[in-house]
């Protein structure tokens, strides 16, 4: 039996501004409003567009499809911080999957300065060779199984199609590699969250999952404050992900087509869980039935009849978070979220008791590594996994996070499937 993850209320702070001199939180909600005036609100991180187009799918086809965020974000903005090696040790990893959005070159593993590409593998070979020239690797494998018994590789990184993270994450560990893998953690499948769970906690070996939302500028200075105690309990909160998908994703044996959006709730569970550290306890979600063809549920294999699924969470603090995700909806879109406190509120900028700020700025990256798309994530969630192996301790988005953050969207859809009935939510801590 899993264990029920409550968090303690952060400490307080109560120092106060010096008189003449600009606040920390002055100052970063003076950046974010003048990024805002330059650049809209995707300034602040929050919207996505389009990844690529033309891209080869996972069946072999080609396809005009997008996926919102992998594109390189215009206003991700570097950080001003200078990045310290830890080490000089390289890590031998392993890359699998190429598909739709290119995936397994798109997190900047190939450029950071404590990781060697040992090999790559895809499905496909042509894509498998397009992999390994994107990440300078000679060496190619014809699957996952095969990549994870080489030897000489100590981590992983998985981006294979989502209902394989599993299955794909428990062979590397058994293999004795560290494990990274895109989101969702699991797919649908409380059996398989257990088995992952048992099987990371057996293995002894790093497994972090690759939520974006986590490195967006203001969900990184959301996480920051909330641990300084400026928040104080979270009493609310909000995540959406928006995806207008009128028509289906080219992937691989069609996973992504009629989708349960509930399934894929990550991006939107983080303005949560990826805050606090804390978990979902119990859930109610309503879902509306969809008038795009996909989501009829005679025309997909999960038989599921919504485009939009809104959940309303009891949190483990006793607090309250609404989390949306809609397919079905053409206009807004993207990943964003918003949080009340006992103690102050953040809705692109901080406001509230506390005055003297923590550090709000984003990681320093290693020379050479950009920080990608989704808000200039994909870059920090890379430098994130390889720190944690070399510093021996637990990444960010560990199993439990990783699970906390998928396993209640299945109990959601769980609950839409039943006209918002209210339902118990499997808990997993480290």
């Amino acid at each position: 039996m899993m264990e029920k993850h409550h968090n303690n209320q952060a400490s307080d702070a109560n120092s106060g501004n010096v008189p003449g001199k600009t606040s920390e939180k002055d100052s970063f909600n003076r950046r974010l409003f003048l990024q805002s005036i330059g650049l809209g609100s995707a300034a602040l991180g929050l919207l996505q567009t389009g990844c690529s187009t033309d891209n080869k799918a996972n069946d072999g086809s080609k396809g005009n499809q997008a996926i919102q965020g992998f594109e390189k974000d215009s206003s991700a903005s570097q950080s001003l911080k200078k990045w310290v090696a830890i080490s000089d040790k390289k890590v031998r990893v392993g890359i699998v999957g190429y598909g739709l959005c290119k995936f397994g070159a798109a997190f900047e593993f190939q450029n950071h300065p404590n990781v060697e590409i040992v090999a790559v593998s895809d499905l496909f070979p042509d894509r498998c060779a397009e992999l390994a020239k994107a990440c300078r690797c000679s060496k190619t494998y014809p699957s996952l199984e095969e990549l994870v018994k080489d030897d000489s590789i100590e981590a992983v990184f998985i981006a294979t199609d989502a209902p394989s993270h599993a299955k794909h994450a428990i062979e590397a560990l058994k293999h004795g590699k560290h494990v990274a893998v895109a989101v969702p953690a699991v797919f649908g499948s409380l059996e398989d969250a257990d088995r992952l769970y048992e099987a990371v906690k057996t293995s002894g070996k790093k497994y972090m999952m690759f939520e974006t939302s986590c490195f967006h500028e203001d969900l990184y200075a959301m996480r920051q404050i909330y641990n300084k105690g400026g928040f104080g309990k979270l009493v609310y909160s909000e995540g959406e992900y928006y995806h207008y998908m009128d028509e289906p994703l080219a992937s691989y044996k069609d996973w992504r087509v009629g989708l349960p959006p509930q399934y894929y709730p990550t991006h939107s569970n983080a303005y949560y869980v990826g805050v606090t550290g804390g978990s979902f306890t119990e859930v109610s979600c309503l879902g509306i039935p969809s008038i795009v063809k996909q989501l009829q549920p005679s025309n997909n294999r999960y038989k599921n009849p919504f485009g939009t699924e809104i959940a309303l969470f009891r949190t483990s603090e006793g607090g309250m978070s609404r989390m949306a995700v809609s397919w079905d909806s053409p206009g807004d879109h993207g990943e964003k979220g918003r949080i009340r406190g006992q103690k102050g509120s953040f809705y692109g900028k901080y406001e509230g008791h506390e005055n003297a700020l923590p550090d709000l700025i984003r990681p320093a990256l290693p020379p050479g590594v950009d920080e990608g798309g989704h808000g200039g994530s994909h870059g920090r969630l890379t430098d994130e996994f390889i720190s944690s192996i070399l510093l021996d301790r637990q990444p960010l988005v560990n199993i439990a996070m990783a699970l906390n953050l998928t396993v209640s969207g299945i109990v959601a859809h769980q609950s839409a499937l039943k006209d918002g009935e209210l339902l118990k939510i499997p808990q997993y801590k480290i």
